[in-house]
């Protein structure tokens, strides 16, 4: 079989940023449900024969974009090598700070949270699709993380890493999702010192 040149492979490569950039657009103008292929294709610049190359349909479009997004822009920032240099509470505090830092400041990341939560009951595929592609992958990395830090001793490393993120997943849907942090206010380093404070100060071990 003869390989793809590397030509070929760019000009792939480009067409399919193109129809996900036309997705994404499509998606935050007017959701999953009424987003339209036509339009996606229009907006990419590209043929329908093309689009469906790649996506054989809407919901392989929006997981290929849920993708993109856990790897471009980290939601929940990997740092492996990095994470066990530093003590506990000063990476864990910086891995939660890039993960509300990332959903407060970009308006796509919010506006698809906000797509998946609302789309969840018609189309659970796509909110199984996130918490395949960045739910798991973080709650994985910081059970890991809680695990294997040679400064930590805890019980149990996966409800903790729930207990962390669940805490910052809902910080975020009451600010951000539904807007009504101003009904159950907290301030954003109170939450998190105490939240360290819990998970690290009553789990340290002396080295």
């Amino acid at each position: 079989m003869t390989k793809a040149k590397p030509v070929e492979r760019e000009l792939s490569s480009k067409k399919t940023e193109l129809i996900l950039e036309g997705a994404m657009q499509e998606f935050l103008e007017h959701g999953y449900a009424g987003a339209r292929i036509d339009r996606i294709v229009e907006a990419a610049g590209v043929s329908k024969a093309t689009v469906y190359r790649h996506f054989p349909d809407k919901e392989a479009l929006f997981t290929a974009i849920i993708q993109q997004m856990s790897c471009r822009k980290t939601i929940f920032e990997l740092q492996s090598q990095q994470s066990f240099e530093e003590s506990p509470s000063v990476f864990l505090k910086q891995y939660a700070s890039k993960m509300l830092d990332n959903v407060a400041e970009d308006p796509q990341v919010l506006t698809f949270l906000r797509i998946i939560v609302g789309e969840s009951g018609r189309f659970p595929e796509l909110a199984r699709a996130f918490v395949i592609n960045i739910e798991k992958v973080g709650l994985e990395f910081l059970t890991q993380y809680l695990t294997n830090h040679p400064q930590l001793q805890i019980a149990d490393p996966e409800v903790t890493a729930r207990v962390f993120i669940g805490t910052l997943i809902h910080f975020v849907i009451l600010r951000d999702v539904l807007q009504s942090g101003d009904l159950v206010p907290i301030e954003r380093d109170r939450l998190l010192d105490s939240l360290l404070n819990l998970i690290v100060s009553k789990n340290e071990v002396s080295l």
